[in-house]
């Protein structure tokens, strides 16, 4: 029986995988994301199984549209992966003093960015959520050894503690909350044009298996969380990063 699965960031990179994962072993998938036109994009290469909802999950606003859209299409969920993220911290507008303001504008806004993205998605969507259904959260190794700005690492650390919390909350009903903390990704938007051919060999030879981590290593492991044969897996927080370890 088919299930239907929420993926926030859905129209590229990770959560594009994830929903074209969930697409192809049978289930329906409701892409989320800021840009109509990439979603709509990404759901007509999904194929007929994809809807998308383009909606700011950075407001409860955003989380209401992405309910009304899912109650509409399925009626109940079974899958909520909340990929959508970034380092805000990359974008800090110009006119943002250095020091103080520079830092609270950088906190807020990775907050906002990727916790606030989750928080909003996975509450808003609770009530439509079958028993036996799976939260998967993405955090980052950043949360483990830092990012350097401070407020990356700190937002996707936030995420831990919360899934703990869904799993305690949520786990009578047979549901499962776990979190993904990948290394470096390749094919994604995130380093944007700041990645050199110096820090790409820097990230890979940290791996202990000496390449980089891919789309589907991050798909493969979101469908396998989220699969029945997970269902004692939760409140867990699991590294994908080849070796790639804290302190290294």
């Amino acid at each position: 029986m088919a299930r239907t699965a929420v993926v926030s960031g859905g129209g590229t990179g990770i959560g594009r995988a994830v929903a074209e994962r969930f697409a192809a072993q049978g289930d329906d998938v409701i892409i989320v994301g800021r840009r109509e036109d990439v979603l709509a994009e990404a759901a007509a290469g999904i194929g007929e199984r994809a809807t998308h909802v383009a909606a700011d999950l950075e407001t409860p606003e955003g989380a209401l549209e992405v309910l009304q859209h899912a109650s509409e299409r399925a009626g109940r969920i079974d899958v909520i992966a909340a990929v959508a993220g970034g380092n805000a911290a990359n974008k800090i507008p110009e006119e943002i003093p250095k020091g103080l303001e520079r830092a609270s504008w950088a906190w807020n806004a990775n907050l906002r960015l990727n916790v606030m993205t989750a928080v909003h998605l996975v509450e808003g969507l609770k009530p439509i959520l079958n028993d036996g259904g799976r939260i998967v959260l993405f955090s980052s190794i950043a949360a483990y050894r830092g990012s350097g700005s401070g407020s990356y690492a700190g937002s996707k650390a936030a995420l831990h503690p919360y899934a703990i919390d869904l799993s305690a909350e949520l786990g009578a009903r047979g549901i499962t909350a776990n979190v993904i903390a990948p290394g470096y990704i390749e094919q994604t938007e995130f380093f944007g044009s700041s990645m050199t051919e110096e820090r790409r060999a820097m990230l890979v030879g940290q791996t202990h298996n000496g390449r980089p981590g891919s789309l589907d290593d991050m798909a493969a492991l979101t469908a396998w969380l989220a699969s029945p044969e997970a269902g004692h897996v939760t409140a867990q927080i699991i590294q994908s990063n080849g070796g790639a370890l804290a302190g290294r």
